[in-house]
């Protein structure tokens, strides 16, 4: 090999050192990114999963309060029809 190819070939070297560098130094990143993103999602009181839970149970109860008003108004409409026929 000629001096001009082992100094070519050790720039390619230095480059690819480089970028496995800057690879590792970004894979770091991320895999701190995604430990906060699992936390935000995971968080038992906090999370995304929680949130959803607690929204799911205010729809259920909010169900039941509307099918108590909704049967209440009807026999109270029902009443009212009858005794306005009858009376």
């Amino acid at each position: 090999m000629t001096d001009p190819q082992q100094q070519e070939l050790r720039e390619i070297i230095l480059e690819l050192k480089n970028d496995i560098e800057r690879m590792a130094e970004r894979q770091a990143e991320m895999n701190e990114n995604l430990k906060k993103i699992k936390e935000a999602v995971y968080n038992p009181d906090e999370g995304l999963y929680a949130r959803i839970k607690a929204l799911e149970q205010w729809k259920e109860s909010s169900q039941k309060i509307t099918w108590i008003i909704m049967t209440t108004v009807v026999g109270l409409a029902t009443t009212t029809i009858y005794k306005f026929i009858i009376g």
